[in-house]
């Protein structure tokens, strides 16, 4: 049973997937930070606040709210489309950050790869050569 084990955890890149995971979730405040503390602030001096959140309506009907005091307040239902816009906005600036790093890293991955590669011909070359070779060869006609 332990040795079925090992090999489910090995089979499926199980390992490679929880060091991944756990690189992302580290990786994660970083990202909303750089969103939250450095983008967002832009779009506040643009936009003239932080966020959307403030944007929606009240429908017309109110309700009762009893506060823990015990008190109680009237409230109209809030519709928030503002959070929607400023979640949308997040995401957006979230998935630009990372597509930024993704790239950065691939570039600077694949000069890394260049470097190892060996000179020489490639598969594809080889395989046109061939080809090539092939198709001037002259067969003789059989004698059917």
């Amino acid at each position: 049973m332990i040795q079925e084990f090992k090999d489910f955890i090995n089979k499926g890149g199980a390992f490679e997937a929880a060091v991944g995971l756990v690189l992302a979730l580290a990786f994660k405040p970083i990202v909303d930070n750089a969103v939250e503390k450095i983008l967002m602030p832009f779009i506040a001096a643009v936009a003239g606040q932080p966020n959307f959140d403030d944007i929606g309506f009240h429908l017309g009907r109110t309700g009762k709210v009893t506060l823990e005091d015990g008190t109680t307040v009237m409230e109209q239902p809030f519709i928030g489309i503002g959070f929607v816009i400023t979640a949308t906005i997040s995401f957006l600036l979230i998935a630009a950050t990372m597509f930024l790093l993704v790239k950065v890293y691939n570039k600077t991955n694949s000069e890394q790869v260049a470097e190892e590669k060996p000179s020489g011909p490639s598969d594809n070359d080889l395989l046109v050569e061939i080809r090539d070779a092939l198709s001037t060869q002259r067969y003789p006609k059989p004698d059917y």
